[in-house]
């Protein structure tokens, strides 16, 4: 993996620990507290400048009261990390609106996908 592919993924890891921090009204300041972190620590966690071990993570995860995945998943370009990202979303709309955006998607599909001669 090249460094400015890490890179990418810790960046989004830690937009997605900001999202969740901000979700339950948390300060930075709070979190530092919560983990035993500098402040600046927690800021360059958030900014992608520093990664995330394994055990913070986890540590992570129980603050937010959310899976590691969650956590993880924005940061991935898996397909099936994608399709749960897409299921959390659809699962926020009515029936007829998820319909709506499954006939976006496959449309979007068939303009995307190459020709076949």
């Amino acid at each position: 993996m090249t460094k400015s592919a890490k890179q990418e993924i810790n960046q989004k890891i830690g937009q997605s620990i900001a999202k969740h921090r901000k979700v339950i009204g948390m300060t930075q300041a709070e979190l530092a507290e919560r983990l035993d972190l500098s402040l600046d620590a927690v800021s360059r966690l958030e900014r992608g400048n520093i990664g995330l071990s394994v055990v913070r993570l986890f540590e992570l995860a129980e603050i937010f009261s959310c899976e590691t995945t969650d956590l993880l998943d924005e940061a991935s370009h898996r397909p099936r990390d994608m399709a749960r990202q897409l299921e959390k979303l659809l699962g926020q709309v009515d029936d007829t609106e998820r319909l709506k955006l499954l006939a976006i998607v496959e449309q979007m599909v068939r303009m995307l996908r190459p020709k076949s001669s």
